[in-house]
């Protein structure tokens, strides 16, 4: 890095207190090392182009990326590379702040939706973003001239039209769920009185039977291996331990892990708070070797961070894990146990097939995984072969 620096530039001027905040947000030395010779690269194209420091943005950027795939340099690496540097500058007061487009109409109708649907209806935060793109897409085509909200003479035809173009590329499932989030839209409109009649009453249904299936056979996955297969001298694999015994002991799902926070557990009385779907909170008994688990993970492994959610990321920039890295831990332990990759919910699925196996009643089984309605438990009936053979009738004509 000096040899640059000491030769001056746009960007000379910022490169030390840039490497000492990439070490405080917890890069490696090669990261940092990293970090500091494209900002050299950077700050060596801008001095050529006569662009100040000032003038940087994401265009720029791109510019020079170009200029680097143009002149035949292999593995150019993307813009986002660039993101930490640039938010450094905009703390520096060097840049501008992004300039944030004024909100229309249509944004602040669909911002009020998603706050309906997250804390009026308890809908997880996942549902209501994927239930705000489909209302904004439905609205905006129809967003034009002075309907700024695309409002304006909404007819239930106009609705069937919509869902009948989206449902000619989307599956049976899929398709169904679009149902749900457009019905949930003009639900909301007609509760805010926003149009006349209910809306929601012209969308048809979407053909196909429900539970036809019988459910994944977790047969073939070896959970102990999986478990077992983490590397506990090393911090990920205490943290992963802790994530797979979670997964696999109490059925959580990958966002309740991932959203789990040291206040969630109750070491003195054994227990876990898990929040779940709908913004429900349960209490669960802590096994003692998943307590064990997690208390090694959080005294050993975990990143000394002012964040309170138990699972932390262990690369730079250093914050809580989200969902895809629980995804992450699993599809590690299979590749380590030659298993084929399956995701988190398979482990989920696991528990209650082994429960089944053991006797457990469908009941009981739908209060470990809460569960909100038996029928969802009962799937997992169609799982235990054994006892539907005693209730099967002879096949007319087999035992000839």
């Amino acid at each position: 890095m000096d040899s640059w620096v000491q030769r001056g530039g746009p960007l000379a001027a910022f490169a030390t207190d840039y490497r000492e905040e990439l070490e405080h947000l917890g890069y490696t030395g090669h990261s940092v090392v990293t970090h500091l010779v494209l900002m050299g690269q950077l700050n060596r194209w801008m001095a050529s182009s006569g662009v100040a420091v000032e003038g940087l943005d994401r265009a720029r950027i791109e510019d020079f990326l170009e200029t680097r795939r143009a002149g035949g340099q292999q593995r150019v690496p993307t813009s986002g590379v660039f993101d930490q540097l640039l938010a450094h500058l905009r703390a520096k007061e060097v840049l501008r702040q992004p300039v944030v487009e004024p909100k229309t109409s249509l944004d602040e109708l669909l911002d009020r939706y998603e706050r309906h649907l997250i804390e009026g209806r308890g809908v997880a935060r996942s549902t209501a973003v994927a239930y705000v793109g489909v209302a904004r897409r439905f609205l905006s085509e129809r967003a034009i001239g002075d309907d700024e909200t695309g409002l304006d003479g909404l007819r239930g035809d106009e609705v069937t039209t919509f869902l009948l173009r989206e449902s000619d590329r989307l599956s049976v499932l899929t398709a169904k769920n679009r149902v749900t989030g457009l019905r949930s839209l003009l639900r909301f409109l007609r509760l805010e009185g926003l149009v006349a009649t209910d809306l929601a009453a012209a969308l048809p249904p979407v053909a196909g039977w429900r539970d036809t299936r019988l459910p994944t056979p977790s047969a073939g996955i070896d959970v102990a291996a999986l478990v077992e297969s983490c590397d506990r001298s090393q911090p990920v694999g205490l943290r992963d331990f802790a994530i797979l015994l979670l997964l696999a002991r109490l059925g959580l799902r990958s966002g309740e892990v991932a959203g789990l926070t040291l206040e969630d557990l109750d070491w003195q009385a054994g227990e876990l708070l898990v929040r779940g779907k709908g913004g429900g909170a349960d209490r669960l008994p802590l096994p003692t070797d998943v307590g064990e688990a997690v208390a090694e993970y959080v005294q050993r492994a975990r990143p000394q961070v002012t964040s309170r959610a138990v699972f932390i990321t262990l690369l730079a920039p250093i914050r809580p894990i989200n969902p895809c890295s629980v995804a992450g831990a699993v599809t590690r332990a299979c590749e380590r146990t030659g298993q084929h990759p399956v995701g988190p919910h398979r482990l989920r699925h696991a528990l209650a097939t082994e429960m089944l196996r053991r006797g457990a009643a469908l009941p009981e089984i739908g209060q470990v995984l809460r569960h909100r309605d038996l029928a969802t438990t009962a799937l997992y009936a169609k799982v235990d072969l054994v006892a539907l053979r005693t209730v099967a009738r002879p096949w007319p004509g087999a035992s000839r």
